[in-house]
């Protein structure tokens, strides 16, 4: 990759739990997410809702980010999961599951719910993508949500969002809505490492004119 360095500073990082220092405790000690004091940051008020989806919401999470560095106004994230539901984003499933976040629904609804340009790309390298951040441009990929533990061997591509906001020759910086500390905020890492988790899709989020 050629293009000169561009990092965007100053995005807001949220966890898609209520406090960042709380992400290892949940995910590695499998903590209730509600022992955290500030599970209701996110405008969830009941506790088996906020429990079943917050683990989900790694992409509105990162929507948050971007539409608050770009002072965009935006409901609380619960809000937002229930517009986003109305338009197909999240599918719940059968066996209680559910399917998402549904990329081209995502794009209609953010796009017209936010003034956004996104381009989804369904089949895209990690350079190619980072090299379309620009001065309005930040970026959601799907990686494992391993990458959260760089260092380790993984065992899938895929799974989790994490936006994207800055890159130089040979690498990235990015938050991770499940990542925690050193790899939360802000983190860097090579292209060579992130390939390893990389699914090869994401999404460009480009802000209007307001």
């Amino acid at each position: 990759m050629n293009e000169p360095a561009l990092r965007h500073a100053d995005v807001p990082y949220y966890t898609q739990w209520g406090s960042p220092e709380w992400v290892r405790d949940i995910v590695e000690q499998q903590r209730d997410p509600c022992d955290d004091p500030h599970w209701q940051r996110s405008g969830f008020a009941d506790p088996e809702r906020y429990r079943f989806w917050a683990q989900r919401l790694c992409g509105l999470t990162c929507l948050e980010s971007a539409l608050d560095y770009w002072r965009i106004e935006h409901a609380p994230r619960a809000a937002l999961l229930d517009d986003a539901l109305r338009h197909g984003v999240y599918r719940l499933r059968d066996d209680g599951g559910v399917d998402g976040l549904i990329y081209r629904p995502f794009a209609d609804w953010a796009g017209t719910a936010f003034g956004l340009a996104i381009d989804v790309l369904p089949q895209v390298s990690l350079e190619e993508i980072a090299a379309r951040l620009d001065a309005d441009t930040l970026a959601i990929v799907s990686v494992s949500p391993e990458i959260r533990y760089p260092e380790r061997p993984n065992q899938q591509r895929g799974g989790h969002l994490i936006l994207l906001h800055g890159r130089d020759r040979e690498g990235v910086w990015f938050h991770n809505p499940s990542g925690v500390v050193p790899h939360q905020a802000d983190v860097y890492l090579p292209f060579a490492t992130m390939s390893r988790f990389y699914a090869g899709r994401g999404m460009t989020l480009s802000r209007g004119t307001f």
